[in-house]
């Protein structure tokens, strides 16, 4: 079968979209999304998602990592597939969806003559601090630390995996975070599981890096940047009680190209 696929890329973190109101491609084929996202054998991505028809909604946003399984909510994902959704007249400046997590708002934005995209990420009530890392949930599981004296050269992937394949996270993975700020600004660098590699950014992971400066204390405000390897991302939030609501994710979400793949 021929598939048409449309490649976006938000801040680095790049995707695989089909368009499948239709249906006709097979969700349990793990090894073709697999062999798609493959950088060398295939088209090359940190994910995969589909675009579908839903019910009370503009459209279902079904997700896939790299490795071919469905996964849990990508924040860049979910900003790229509204991007596309514009783009092909499925939905005008606002629109709702509904993925994994559940019901996402979303709007077109200009910033800096640049189309940006803002996400209403879901709210984050529960928060737990351990020693040097805090853990939270924001669509998806992310493990967050702070390192402030070598972020960018540090083994990231060494690091990283030490926490990814440990006791607690081994069995259903973990997305790890290392975070550093300077005068406001924070920096973040991720490693995804699924992808099992460094992304260039990760928006559930950049969420989760904001509320773990703000709620530790090191960042004031309710609008912060976020600079990750691959571009700028901003996230807004409010504090209630001991965690966060109206959460949004907002960032850049480009086409970067079409194509035809045989299956």
């Amino acid at each position: 079968m021929e598939i048409t696929f449309f490649k976006y890329q938000g801040a680095g973190n790049d995707f695989i979209i089909i368009d499948d109101r239709a249906e006709h491609f097979d969700r349990s084929n793990t090894d073709l999304v697999a062999k798609m996202c493959d950088r060398r054998f295939g088209i090359g991505a940190d994910g995969l998602m589909l675009l579908r028809s839903k019910e009370g909604f503009d459209f279902e946003m079904v997700y896939y990592n790299a490795d071919g399984n469905e996964g849990s909510m990508c924040g860049n994902g979910g900003r790229c597939i509204v991007a596309f959704a514009k783009s092909i007249g499925l939905v005008g400046g606002k629109c709702c969806f509904v993925a994994v997590d559940g019901p996402h708002e979303a709007e077109m934005l200009d910033q800096n003559e640049k189309k940006w995209v803002s996400l209403k990420m879901i709210d984050v009530p529960n928060i737990e601090k351990g020693l040097g890392y805090v853990f939270m949930d924001t669509g998806s599981p992310h493990y967050v630390s702070f390192n402030s004296n070598n972020l960018d050269n540090m083994d990231l992937i060494e690091e990283a995996r030490k926490v990814r394949y440990n006791e607690r996270y081994s069995k259903d993975g973990i997305n790890v975070n290392f975070i550093d700020i300077n005068e406001n600004i924070l920096k973040i660098r991720t490693y995804e599981r699924g992808v099992e590699d460094e992304t260039l950014a990760c928006g559930t992971g950049v969420t989760a890096a904001v509320l773990t400066a703000h709620i530790t204390g090191n960042i004031k405000g309710n609008a912060i940047e976020v600079k990750a390897k691959g571009g700028t991302l901003k996230v807004l939030f409010e504090r209630v009680g001991n965690g966060y609501e109206n959460i949004w994710l907002q960032g850049p979400a480009e086409f970067v190209f079409k194509g035809l793949i045989n299956d």
